[in-house]
């Protein structure tokens, strides 16, 4: 089974609608990066996806790091600065559409936003 997961950092304490804004960034940029017969399958399947959390960029970086070491597809999300933050800022990422127990290996220990 296939399924994307967008990982947000919880540091930033963005308001609901900013947090939408970012997650969307992360699925639709980690989709056009991903293998395209992949992403036809996880289409037509439903586009299972889950939204994790973790504490800080540190963890989120780690977390991409891990992934494409994996051989899995990412986005780095970094906002322009120009609305709720102040400068650039790396706000979350985006994994996938893979393998779910390619990218549970990565993301399994993280809970749900």
């Amino acid at each position: 089974m296939l399924k994307q997961v967008i990982i947000v950092r919880t540091d930033l304490k963005m308001p609901k609608g900013k947090l939408a804004v970012q997650c969307s960034h992360a699925a639709v940029e980690s989709a056009l990066n991903s293998d395209k017969n992949k992403v036809k399958e996880w289409l037509n399947k439903g586009a299972k996806k889950i939204v994790l959390k973790v504490e800080d960029e540190k963890e989120l970086i780690k977390c991409n790091k891990l992934a494409r070491d994996s051989g899995l597809k990412t986005a780095l999300i970094k906002d322009s600065g120009k609305t709720f933050f102040n400068k650039p800022t790396i706000t979350c990422l985006g994994i996938g559409p893979d393998d779910e127990n390619k990218i549970d290996r990565v993301s399994g220990s993280l809970k749900m936003i």
